[in-house]
């Protein structure tokens, strides 16, 4: 097949599968429609850049390629910088690092910038029923920002997930509720003083913000980050449980069982591992979970 002979640029391709593994060849970077070409998949972008994007700028961490575990199919996970809470077992404390020029981790974009990094993998989506998510840190806490990237996804057709703690006012929920695709919704105390304790805030804006979102049908998937002899003690979940029953219009229910990703990057930081090194549940201990949550009668699977 012939490529038509216009402002584009042929770029680099790489050796992927497809999701019914068969080997194909795929440029990882700007897609548009893709071309069929004997075994081949061509990508091709365009050099001419979108200026309806704007040039307002927010701060990032990390974008994450072929996530699984951030919302449906294959998707693209920017992790925007800073976070209201302070949870003991955070998996990514270098959201919460002051940002400055010379900070590793953190770095100033533009909504340009991460959109196009976003429409790099747009045929892994659309084969998978992914998109991209918005995590953090807690990504309200760039309110502006975060509108903005998710307008621009709704306007190129781009699934949205926004994963969230739940910690902000409700205005800014209702302003993007209807942006966002499917909103990832953390629950992890229902006990107040221990969601003070351990997070350094109070659950109730957390709970209320919940019970609100799931008035609207189809957004809300519920996740609990099971930390040992934290969140994953029976009195907390048989809270968790009658809480979410009753609630309504719950998409289903994500278990995140804990992992040691997050202990290493503690002394990469300098930062104190409040819980010490924890073991991660056994899967006897996982299932007897998952059991008290299939109670609910909700789709509940374990992420991550």
């Amino acid at each position: 097949m012939e490529i038509p002979n216009y402002q584009r640029s042929l770029i680099q391709k790489k050796q992927c599968f497809s999701p019914e593994l068969e080997p194909l060849t795929c440029n990882l970077k700007q897609t548009t429609k893709p071309l069929n070409n004997n075994s081949f998949i061509y990508y091709l972008k365009t050099t001419k850049k979108d200026p309806s994007l704007g040039m307002m700028k927010g701060n990032i961490f990390d974008i994450k390629k072929f996530a699984i575990h951030d919302g449906p199919g294959i998707r693209t996970t920017v992790f925007l910088t800073g976070c209201p809470l302070d949870c003991w077992w955070c998996h990514n404390p270098e959201s919460l690092r002051k940002v400055n020029s010379s900070n590793e981790t953190n770095k100033e974009v533009s909504v340009e910038y991460v959109i196009q990094e976003i429409e790099k993998d747009i045929i892994f989506y659309d084969e998978s029923g992914g998109g991209a998510t918005f995590s953090g840190g807690e990504p309200l806490v760039q309110f502006d920002f975060l509108y903005e990237l998710l307008k621009n996804c709704k306007r190129k057709n781009i699934h949205t997930c926004i994963d969230t703690s739940g910690y902000a006012p409700f205005e800014k929920f209702e302003k993007i509720v209807n942006l966002a695709d499917i909103i990832l919704f953390d629950i992890k105390l229902i006990d107040d003083e221990l969601h003070k304790k351990y997070t350094g805030v109070s659950n109730k804006l957390i709970l209320e913000n919940l019970k609100k979102l799931t008035e609207h049908k189809n957004k809300v998937i519920v996740r609990v980050p099971l930390i040992p002899n934290v969140t994953d003690t029976k009195v907390n979940l048989d809270k968790l449980v009658k809480y979410i029953s009753s609630l309504k219009n719950i998409i289903k229910v994500d278990l995140l069982p804990y992992n040691k990703i997050g202990e290493a990057k503690y002394n990469r930081f300098d930062q104190e591992l409040r819980l010490g090194k924890l073991e991660i549940q056994s899967e006897d201990k996982l299932e007897e979970i998952k059991s008290n949550f299939d109670s609910l009668g909700i789709e509940t699977s374990f992420r991550g």
